[in-house]
């Protein structure tokens, strides 16, 4: 998807570059918050990433409450959990993460992708990022997608 085609879908807007996280992402992503965190308890946030863009392997930890769900607002993405199939995303999908999963999210090569992200509140939360997604593990989940 080009990006003139998917701002018309992305409704919430691309927001700034994500400079801040950068470090856990390969290629461009870019943030528009929706809440502030110093209003409610619940922080939403339109997440923006360009083609090939995917987040590092990460870990939402909590010991009570916690986790991370995701509103596919635009364009085609993935998602996949440790040692499970990735999940091929469009928009109106809905993908809930329970906390304690490692997992990773991001756009498919050829297509921009956005996603509501929805931090669960809990008790005792944070993030564990790890290891980034290899461009070969990447790429074959984009041949595979073509069989």
């Amino acid at each position: 998807m080009s990006f003139k085609e998917f701002e018309k879908e992305n409704i919430f807007g691309k927001g700034d570059l994500n400079e801040a996280y950068a470090k856990y992402f390969v290629g461009n992503s870019y943030l528009n918050p929706l809440t502030n965190p110093k209003e409610t308890s619940v922080f939403l946030a339109n997440v923006t990433f360009e083609p090939g863009c995917r987040n590092n392997w990460h870990i939402h930890h909590a010991k009570k409450g916690g986790g991370q769900i995701l509103i596919c607002t635009a364009g085609e993405g993935w998602y996949q959990e440790e040692n499970k199939k990735p999940v091929s995303l469009h928009a109106g999908m809905v993908i809930t993460i329970p906390p304690e999963i490692k997992h990773w999210h991001g756009a498919k090569k050829d297509s921009w992708f956005s996603h509501i992200a929805i931090e669960v509140p809990g008790e005792s939360t944070s993030n564990e990022w790890c290891e980034p997604v290899s461009d070969e593990k990447y790429n074959k989940l984009e041949e595979n997608e073509n069989e």
